[in-house]
């Protein structure tokens, strides 16, 4: 008795975890209704406890809504969160969430920089900067359209094209330039024809648009990266701190 006692809530957490693929997957569509309960228990082959619990664990973290009397509601996708408070590789962060990483190289090359390119990466106009695009899957759902501009005394196209299919981070890291910190903007911007193909959503889907200048520890700019997320995948997010005790202000 003691050792089902003990995993129990083991098993409640592979069911709900297998519940949030099926979700995510699009087994089960935003806004439509879990099979009920006895089907549940048959295709995950649990006991009505242990089931209850799965289900109440995604209620908790807002994957499902109940509705008295009515049933159980998928109210929006999973989503990875992406916290901006803190600069990390996605390749990384993927590896550690359990999610298996993808990423299609779709060019490298040499180009000359724009105005733009070059102020951010304080290079001088038409200077050749190397342009790499690229698409980051998760789990093989497109989740990340990218383009990252990089100094070619950095990062050579060519000769470090293999590498490019991993982290940029740990490749700029083994050219002797680790960034330190980036700092990024967010706009909303639609996906065109070509973004529509490359993260599989339809034409006008609502993205969110990052842009980011890494630096070293010495403020020296590094890359400039252009990302497309989809916000149904990955979620970008801020930690803000409250402003603390507020004082009345005295008239």
């Amino acid at each position: 008795m003691n050792r089902v006692a003990r995993s129990r809530p083991l098993l409640a957490d592979v069911v709900r975890a297998e519940l949030a693929k099926a979700i995510s997957n699009g087994e089960f569509p935003l806004g439509s209704k879990l099979p009920n309960q006895e089907q549940l228990r048959e295709r995950f082959d649990v006991s009505t406890i242990t089931l209850r619990e799965a289900v109440q664990g995604l209620i908790q973290d807002g994957y499902v809504v109940r509705r008295q009397g009515s049933g159980t509601y998928v109210t929006r996708r999973p989503s990875l969160r992406n916290s901006l408070d803190k600069n990390f590789s996605y390749t990384q962060y993927l590896e550690h969430a359990g999610i298996r990483p993808g990423k299609k190289l779709l060019g490298a090359k040499t180009i000359s920089a724009t105005t733009d390119i070059a102020e951010a990466l304080g290079l001088r106009a038409l200077a050749p900067v190397a342009e790499v695009r690229r698409v980051r899957t998760a789990d093989g759902q497109p989740a990340i359209y990218s383009i990252d501009y990089v100094d070619v005394n950095i990062i050579d196209p060519v000769s470090d094209r293999k590498q490019l299919n991993g982290s940029l981070y740990r490749l700029l890291a083994h050219h002797g330039h680790p960034v330190d910190h980036g700092v990024a903007t967010i706009t909303p911007a639609k996906a065109d024809a070509k973004l529509a193909e490359y993260l599989q959503v339809t034409r006008g889907f609502l993205l969110q648009h990052l842009r980011q200048v890494d630096y070293d520890a010495r403020e020296t700019p590094l890359v400039l990266s252009l990302e497309w997320h989809v916000p149904s995948v990955i979620e970008l997010s801020v930690y803000r701190r409250g402003p603390g005790p507020v004082q009345d202000e005295v008239s």
